[in-house]
């Protein structure tokens, strides 16, 4: 049984580890086609490409380990059963799963691997790999910010723009600020038509010219009345103004700070994700609260302020009860302020409703990253139940007929899980069934498969489905 044992182990470990390179040397590949334009022809030298590649391959274990453990798993026991070696084995006395248990133990240990290098190694490379990709990219500053997406990388500010000047690379459209910087956990709000990027000469700001614009902003009010005095919500209206961001780290190529993008799912492990998700969900519920009560006092706050833009009322609403009691030459005004109030309220409301939306994202992500560092781990396993007898029962070794099947079985895993995944993000499946929806799925597969090669099946055998159609055709004549 040593030898046996031995010989399965040595048959393995060597298409696993060819596999395994080849599988990571093209999701590399794949990697520089995608950034190729932010690496090549900035004047990087050759050790910073060479340590952002080495921080991506870290990132493509995750698809690369699973598909090689199919893979060579498929061609360690296609080959024994083309050679004839399975046949011997079973002849022996031993049978298919005593025969798979070093193999078990091994792929067991791959397994644990695998979950502590996505719990301790991977958020790191994670981080390491997003710094320092962030920094190259944003040697250009039209790289800085891309339509559609929030933002959040530079420190307390949440930027987000509608789309890109087509001819001027740094002109911007439909721009929305989110500005912490205030110290009391209620953001500023800046929203403008449209807007500039540009550098300070001594390249410690990063100017953001906005064009016909609108700041929201909460501040202390004053007054002795019953609902909540010291709120207030001030709207002003500008032609043009500038934002600065402070940008005096991103001089050549200076290293960013890597706590700056720690709050991001995938750079932490399994506590700081628990942790993450705790803390977000009890922001969400003050943003709830929050919101219940400032909009409440916004229905009786006056807040009328030089600068506001002048709506003329129509004439015909100017009528009822209500308006009787105001004196006449005060109800245009009262009219205006009421309608300026309500849409400060309706903009106040959309703007909380975004934010929420935003943090729930923020929770739906950290739980997802919580699973996927045992989803890795388990897909191992999966993967190899699924290979070993496939393997023995095609019974072709190789990098034929092995690979094409194993690419199959990889390319239905992937699919499953990517799209699960995704509708985990978007909410439409709970977080924790979504990234396991692959693996529920494709387990009575490994299972069956098990069985069929336990019991010698010709599952992929064309000469046994020929031979089966010819009795079918002999029966049919026969009874004609």
């Amino acid at each position: 049984m040593k030898k046996i044992h031995l010989l399965l182990i040595k048959a393995f470990i060597r298409p696993f580890i060819v596999t395994f390179f080849v599988v990571m040397f093209i999701l590399l590949m794949f990697f520089l086609f995608k950034y190729v334009d932010d690496l090549i022809g900035k004047g990087f030298e050759w050790y910073t490409i060479a340590e952002v590649m080495m921080y991506a391959s870290a990132s493509n274990v995750a698809m690369a380990l699973p598909l090689s453990i199919l893979l060579s798993s498929i061609m360690t026991f296609g080959s024994l059963g083309e050679n004839y070696e399975l046949v011997a084995i079973k002849s022996a006395g031993v049978s298919l799963q005593k025969a798979m248990r070093p193999l078990f133990v091994l792929i067991i240990g791959l397994s644990i691997a695998s979950f502590l290098f996505s719990d301790y190694m991977l958020p790191k490379a994670n981080l390491k790999y997003g710094s320092l990709l962030w920094d190259m990219r944003n040697k250009k500053l039209s790289f800085l910010i891309k339509p559609g997406v929030f933002n959040n990388s530079i420190p307390n500010y949440a930027m987000r723009v509608e789309r890109k000047g087509e001819g001027a690379v740094d002109s911007l459209y439909g721009i929305m600020i989110y500005d912490h910087t205030g110290g009391n956990g209620i953001p500023k709000i800046i929203m403008a038509q449209k807007g500039r990027m540009a550098k300070t000469s001594d390249g410690k700001y990063l100017v953001l010219k906005l064009v016909d614009g609108v700041r929201y902003e909460e501040t202390n009010g004053s007054g002795s009345s019953s609902y909540n005095p010291r709120q207030a919500f001030n709207r002003m209206r500008f032609k043009q103004t500038e934002v600065k961001f402070d940008f005096s780290s991103f001089k050549g190529l200076s290293r960013t700070q890597e706590e700056s993008f720690k709050n991001n799912a995938p750079m932490l492990n399994l506590k700081e994700l628990s942790h993450r998700e705790d803390s977000l969900s009890k922001s969400l519920d003050s943003v709830n609260k929050s919101t219940k009560v400032n909009a409440g006092s916004y229905f009786k706050q006056n807040n009328y302020q030089k600068g506001y833009s002048k709506m003329k009322a129509p004439a015909t609403i100017i009528t009822g009860s209500i308006l009787n009691v105001i004196p006449k030459n005060q109800r245009l005004q009262a009219l205006q302020n009421g309608l300026e109030q309500a849409e400060t309220i309706k903009q106040v409301v959309s703007n909380r409703i975004l934010e929420h939306s935003l943090r729930e994202k923020e929770i739906i992500k950290a739980r997802i990253e919580y699973q996927r560092k045992y989803t890795l781990a388990v897909s191992c396993l999966l993967l190899f139940f699924i290979g070993a007898p496939l393997g023995a029962i095609i019974r072709k070794g190789g990098l034929g007929l092995p690979v094409v099947i194993a690419v199959v079985f990889f390319l239905i895993y992937h699919i499953i899980s990517t799209v699960a995944e995704k509708s985990a993000k978007e909410g439409s499946l709970d977080p924790i069934f979504g990234m396991w929806t692959a693996i529920l799925i494709l387990t009575p597969l490994g299972i069956f498969l098990t069985y069929k090669a336990t019991v010698d099946s010709a599952l992929f055998d064309i000469d046994y489905y020929k031979q089966l159609l010819a009795n079918l055709f002999k029966r049919k004549s026969h009874k004609n």
